[in-house]
């Protein structure tokens, strides 16, 4: 079967030319804040980007709906080509400012190191991805030095990819039908909340605004400051990590604002259809769906596993403090949030030991809900592994006429389902193992041996898990095949590699490199 790609260049440009209108809605926020000299660049990058988009939207307008084949192809090239369009605001900014073209009145700043990374394309690239997979590793040493348009552009792909490019896309363009649904699909959801997709999405939304309005306020009631607010609650019911300080949530210093943030990293990590239920009222949702039981309880587990780690070493000086760092950062590696309290790594320099290291990395694995803002395996997908797993095992004991079914949370599941199932979790785990020793190795040959492999493990993870943490490795000072796999860990758990599979599978194909 041979992939249209006609359908995919349609599709393809739509979703280019929904995503030029962030970079239109963020020149207000650059006039806002008196940072005039950034407005061309944005400007600049939307005339590109919807030029681009709206050409192969016409050229293939009349192409029939999109196939699941050509779905998956479209989400894997949509969110490469939006991660690589992404960094022109980096990329334009920091040489605006390097070369400082404008008069006085453009309040052109002066060049800091900071700034000056993002000459180079691949760290502009680097810091988009990031942002539209809302993993939150970042190519910028001090967050503080970055202009507030950077701080904006970075939260706001954030939130935007936390829900999904192409979730935007169906919520803008409003245009029901089987095409829609199965792009829908492609994202790596399949929960719907109404019969409609585009209901289903308009909710998302509702649900999406609403809790980051909240957080904003609940944010702002603990003490944060109001960009700082309006930024981390972006960053954080997208459970993406991005911060506008260095040092993160630790930066502010204040236990109570650290115990604010764990909600909101808990909300993103509950899927959608379970809010909008929860919000109706059904509050025993809380304990009947199967993901959300777990993502309670997974929370509750690693928090206290990770306490009594830490405690061993007795590396924090009371016992509130050290509860306090576990609790958080065992959240927010969960939810793939990424924000951080602790330093873990300094690099070569071990800070935290192997035990807690290596626990962070089993939590980032498996992420929480599925159908929510986070990346890693998702429970669900675990939980069908290790029942699934214990039911193949358990068929060897019973006659092969035995009818036998596999109950998963509300669903029992029959022979074939469960083998179905089973296989696709099999699969994903199999190909996402793949995805992650490609990075350690590649990590492994381009590092010098001095860096601790589980801080080589951990940050190929947070990449590939769409975390954010790190342990000091990942940087600008990192070689480039470096900066260059963990792009490619981001794309793939971003997507759940399978549309990434069956899009290098079509590129293969179409060179007759095998039929």
């Amino acid at each position: 079967m041979r992939v249209r790609y006609s359908a995919v260049g349609r599709d393809l440009g739509r979703i280019v030319q929904v995503v030029s209108l962030m970079l239109l809605v963020s020149i207000p926020v650059a006039l806002v804040h008196g940072e005039f000299y950034a407005i061309p660049a944005f400007a600049g990058s939307a005339l590109l980007m919807g030029g681009i988009g709206l050409g192969l939207a016409r050229r293939y307008q009349d192409v029939s709906d999109t196939g699941r084949l050509e779905a998956m192809v479209t989400a894997a090239a949509a969110w490469g080509t939006v991660g690589v369009f992404g960094g022109l605001p980096f990329l334009l900014i920091a040489w605006t400012i390097a070369i400082d073209p404008y008069p006085a009145w453009a309040n052109t700043p002066a060049m800091t190191d900071t700034v000056a990374v993002f000459r180079r394309p691949l760290h502009g690239i680097f810091e988009s991805i990031s942002g539209f997979t809302s993993t939150g590793l970042t190519m910028a040493a001090v967050e503080e030095d970055l202009p507030r348009s950077l701080h904006w552009w970075r939260s706001f792909t954030e939130w935007i990819g936390g829900v999904g490019v192409i979730v935007l896309t169906v919520a803008i363009l409003a245009r029901p039908g089987s095409g829609s649904l199965t792009l829908y699909k492609s994202e790596a959801r399949s929960e719907k909340i109404h019969p409609s997709i585009v209901s289903t999405v308009t909710e998302i939304w509702k649900i999406y605004l609403g809790f980051t309005l909240a957080g904003i306020v609940l944010f702002l009631a603990a003490g944060m400051p109001a960009w700082d607010a309006i930024n981390h609650s972006m960053t954080a019911i997208a459970t993406g990590g991005f911060s506008v300080h260095a040092d993160s949530i630790g930066h502010y210093g204040s236990p109570l604002i650290e115990y604010a943030v764990v909600p909101m990293m808990v909300a993103g990590s509950i899927a959608f259809p379970i809010h909008y239920l929860l919000l109706k009222g059904e509050l025993e949702n809380f304990y009947t769906d199967i993901q959300t039981r777990w993502v309670f309880l997974w929370f509750g587990i690693g928090s206290i596993a990770l306490l009594a780690l830490l405690s061993v070493g007795n590396q924090y000086e009371t016992l509130e403090e050290t509860f306090r760092i576990a609790l958080f950062q065992f959240v927010s590696a969960t939810s793939n949030a990424g924000f951080g309290t602790a330093t873990i790594g300094g690099g070569t320099e071990r800070v935290w030991t192997a035990g807690p290291t290596l626990l962070l990395c089993l939590g980032m694995l498996t992420g929480a809900a599925a159908g929510s803002t986070v990346g890693g395996l998702k429970l669900i997908r675990v939980i069908t592994l290790i029942k699934g797993t214990i039911w193949q095992i358990r068929s060897v004991f019973v006659p092969a006429s035995a009818i036998r079914r596999l109950r998963i949370g509300d669903r029992s599941l029959d022979q074939s389902q469960a083998q179905r199932e089973y296989t696709e979790a099999t699969v994903v785990f199999v190909l996402w193992l793949a995805g992650l020793a490609v990075g350690i190795a590649v990590f492994l040959w381009t590092l010098p041996p001095e860096y601790p492999l589980e801080y080589v493990v951990f940050d190929v993870m947070s990449a590939q898990s769409t975390v954010g943490l790190d342990t000091g490795i990942t940087g600008p000072e990192m070689p480039t095949a470096a900066k260059t796999v963990l792009i490619f860990n981001m794309w793939i758990g971003r997507l759940e590699i399978i549309p990434v599979a069956v899009l290098l599978g079509a590129l293969f194909q179409k060179l007759d490199l095998y039929r």
